[in-house]
């Protein structure tokens, strides 16, 4: 019995009952999975959707998917040296994305603006504002400018 620490369960037991947790969690996570690919496609196809909006509206855009220590920006535009951080969200409704910002996520926009800042501090000469688009399935958007701001 080598390799056994006195009082553990045999090998052969514990293999099995490790062998059907991962069967297990192998089917929950195939779908799972599928969901998460779903998603980012139309996140994706949806952060297009907000970016063409904002060039046709005169905006000049900086940057997608900016990733940093505190998270992902996915647009950055300027506008007469208006710098506006853009988090896009894509729900069934307007009403939905829109409600869908969550404070612990303004929190992680606020982190992940103030990093690109002082990675670019040529940007906001004019100043910065935080604004959320939000889509629906049919491609429908629209911008909440100056969406949230530091609270004090």
């Amino acid at each position: 019995m080598r390799g056994r620490l006195p009082g553990a369960a045999p090998s052969g037991n514990l293999g099995s009952m490790t062998t059907r947790a991962s069967s297990n969690e192998g089917s929950n996570r195939a779908p799972r999975i599928a969901r998460g690919r779903r998603a980012q496609i139309s996140g994706i196809a949806a952060e297009t959707l907000a970016c063409a909006a904002l060039v046709a509206d005169g905006w000049t855009v900086l940057g997608r998917r900016l990733r940093t220590a505190a998270g992902e920006i996915d647009a950055v535009a300027r506008k007469d040296d208006l710098l506006a951080f853009v988090e896009v969200k894509r729900r069934a409704t307007l009403a939905e994305a829109a409600a869908s910002l969550s404070p612990r996520q303004q929190k992680r926009l606020l982190e992940a603006g103030a990093i690109l800042l002082g990675e670019h501090p040529e940007w906001g000469r004019a100043g910065v504002r935080f604004d959320v688009i939000v889509v629906d399935p049919d491609g429908a958007l629209r911008r909440i400018a100056d969406a949230f701001r530091i609270e004090n």
